[in-house]
């Protein structure tokens, strides 16, 4: 029987639902997902199978104007996912509709991405608005982009999901599978590890701190009675922020390794003795090593 396979990257506004949708399609949780935005940093692959075809996610790092290096290197990453994809997927929010972000994407899409490349348009967070909304959307978007396909969708929910995925599927070119066929992210799993860390982290922090930490996996050991130790280190800007981080008497870096080590321990179907240490880096988004760290590449942020 013949196979296909091939990449679909996603992209949009930071908050589109881009990671929720890359984890609903693999059928597990390899996006960590907040209700924070520009929390997914590096091109993130899933791997999902449709019948005979192997579809490989590439989620993206939110799109967005550049602030920094590392805002700068994160939209690269993203623009880079889109051009080495066979199909690109645009997702915009139902309820926020044609912004004036959507349309600065549109107008990089006709530079950016090669000739030919197929874009379709995914309507999210469709359960947020009626249906003559949604109808005059759709006309909207078709109107300022030829999409090669239009589908309403909720990532978070699951509706439409499956509609999208078929017709991914069907696109995708005759081509030996990519990866193993129970194989779900091509992320290392020392990154995998640092993510959900970073995730946890992102969910408890205010304001601007979760923008200005980054956390890496520095030792992982599996261990002879079946348990792994892994040890991480938080890095932040200011002595202030380390303060925050560990929070009255370490309680707060304290929910945030228990959350994330029985995370872990899921993921990986094993205990797992999870290790934190905060270190204050004032210089660390202007480290060539943290960016490879997280998967980006540090000349992009010139």
């Amino acid at each position: 029987m013949n196979t296909r396979a091939g990449f679909v990257a996603l992209i949009g506004e930071p908050n589109a639902g881009k990671s929720t949708l890359l984890n609903r399609m693999v059928g597990a949780k390899v996006s960590i997902v907040t209700h924070k935005v520009q929390t997914t940093r590096a091109r993130i692959r899933g791997v999902a199978m449709a019948g005979q075809t192997q579809i490989v996610f590439v989620d993206t790092p939110g799109l967005f104007r550049p602030r920094r290096r590392l805002d700068r290197a994160m939209v690269a990453a993203a623009w880079g996912g889109a051009a080495d994809a066979d199909i690109v997927v645009l997702l915009i929010e139902a309820h926020r509709g044609l912004t004036d972000g959507v349309a600065a994407i549109i107008d990089t899409i006709k530079d950016r991405l090669p000739r030919g490349t197929p874009v379709a348009l995914a309507i999210n967070k469709i359960d947020r608005v009626k249906a003559e909304t949604l109808l005059a959307l759709t006309e909207k978007m078709n109107e300022a982009f030829p999409f090669a396909r239009t589908f309403m969708i909720s990532a978070e929910k699951g509706y439409g999901v499956e509609d999208l995925r078929d017709w991914l599927a069907g696109e995708l070119p005759e081509h030996p599978w990519l990866y193993p066929e129970d194989q779900i992210a091509d992320l290392p799993m020392r990154m995998i590890a640092a993510e959900i860390t970073r995730e946890k982290l992102t969910l408890r922090l205010h304001e601007e701190l979760p923008y200005q930490l980054t956390v890496e996996t520095e030792k992982w050991e599996d261990r002879p009675d079946g348990t792994t130790r892994i040890d991480q280190i938080v890095y932040v800007m200011r002595d202030g922020h380390k303060g925050i981080l560990l929070g009255a008497g370490g309680s707060t870096i304290k929910a945030v390794s228990t959350a994330a080590r029985a995370e872990m321990s899921e993921f990986l179907g094993r205990t797992v003795h999870l290790f934190l240490t905060v270190k204050v880096r004032p210089d660390w988004l202007d480290e060539a090593e943290r960016y490879t760290e997280m998967g980006l590449d540090f000349r992009d942020g010139d």
